[in-house]
């Protein structure tokens, strides 16, 4: 095992109080919240095996990867919850605590100091001609989280000492600080590497269906304790009311230009944002379409992006495209996660475009459940009773 002992032996201890805790669990989905589960009840000494429809690698093909491998990784609890409300906010603000703490954890676990989350803020931007939309979108935010101070108006000159890459035709916008970005790949990398040599059991290639203490594969059923089902869209079929929103992505990579956090463009058709990653890396997206469409990006997504993208930096001309990918996000009709409780069933499911800014409370809230503790966080949100 690569875990630190001290660290196992008290998750150990917090399971021994507790002698209903389940002792063996299933869990259904490696995606972002089956991966995080599975090593965290792996280091409090519970028996853990995983469900994984596809391959457990990331170099799975496109159109069968979880969309924690599509997924830009911003922690966005500002950006956020202008289009969403004011619970996606404060679960928003542990991420930004929350994350910090597991990579610091996963680079003990595997003796790396390489960074893999940062506490940048993010920079909200608009073209003179499209003022109106950064002025809606302070609005908003002002509307949602009245109390908030953690953002601020900046001018052109302040634009440029944030991001002195940027196009110098900024003239306003607004920098969030209360917001970061992962590392997201390089983290599941390691987190996957991490949960290979554990005592995990990874099943990977095993569809499966799910029900209380019971996980069914190739039709046979196998029992334990506790089952929690975290396949996404995977479990649509036993799940009808979880739909699939299509997102499409751009990597580019080129030298010519740095950028120290992500940069939202406000437009009147789509919010384009940009995420800087590791070896001259950008993430670009901006789609969010109601469709279960997974074939590749259309011509006209790339075309949006890569204007859009030149018109924030010229020095983006001659980034190289390396990839296109293009998933589905699993979301309820309200757009907000939930945390279904029952017993021997745990379901957790419908983080919709928010995965890396819910998960730690999702995570936290199963956790919370599963070593009955009085009080689960984030209860009143995720849990409906």
């Amino acid at each position: 095992m690569t875990t630190q002992s001290s660290t196992k032996q008290s998750a150990a201890n917090l399971s021994a109080h507790h002698s209903s805790t389940p002792q063996t669990i299933a869990i259904a989905g490696a995606g972002l919240l089956g991966r995080l589960l599975a090593w965290q009840l792996n280091k409090a000494g519970l028996d853990v095996t995983l469900f994984e429809a596809g391959s457990f690698t990331p170099g799975e093909p496109q159109s069968k990867r979880a969309a924690a491998f599509t997924a830009a990784g911003m922690v966005a609890p500002l950006s956020e919850a202008v289009v969403s409300d004011e619970g996606v906010y404060r679960m928003g603000q542990f991420a930004l605590t929350h994350w910090p703490r597991w990579t610091n954890q996963l680079n003990t676990d595997r003796n790396t100091t390489d960074p893999l989350f940062f506490s940048n803020g993010s920079l909200v931007v608009a073209h003179p001609q499209d003022a109106s939309e950064l002025e809606q979108f302070t609005r908003e935010l002002h509307f949602v989280i009245p109390e908030c101070s953690r953002y601020e108006t900046v001018n052109q000159l302040q634009i440029q000492t944030l991001e002195p890459d940027l196009s110098p035709n900024f003239q306003q916008g607004l920098f969030l600080q209360e917001e970061g970005h992962l590392h997201n790949r390089e983290f599941l990398r390691l987190l996957g590497d991490d949960i290979i040599n554990s005592a995990i059991k990874v099943r990977e290639h095993t569809a499966v269906d799910v029900a209380a203490g019971k996980v069914i594969a190739n039709g046979t059923a196998e029992e334990f304790d506790l089952v929690i089902d975290c396949r996404g869209l995977g479990a649509k079929t036993q799940m009808r009311q979880l739909r699939g929103v299509r997102g499409e992505t751009l990597h580019v990579e080129t030298s010519e230009i740095h950028l120290q956090r992500p940069v939202r463009l406000m437009h009147p058709r789509y919010q384009l944002y940009v995420v800087p990653k590791p070896g001259n890396r950008f993430i670009i997206g901006a789609t969010q379409i109601e469709s279960e469409d997974r074939s590749p990006v259309t011509l006209q997504s790339s075309l949006e992006l890569s204007s859009a993208l030149y018109t924030l930096s010229p020095a983006f001309a001659e980034a190289r495209i390396i990839e296109m990918d293009t998933n589905l996000r699993p979301a309820f009709m309200d757009n907000l996660p939930k945390v279904n409780i029952q017993d021997g069933l745990i379901s957790a499911n419908g983080l919709f475009r928010h995965g890396y800014l819910l998960a730690p409370a999702v995570v936290e809230n199963v956790l919370a459940h599963i070593f009955k503790k009085p009080e689960p966080i984030f209860s009143a949100l995720l849990n409906h009773h």
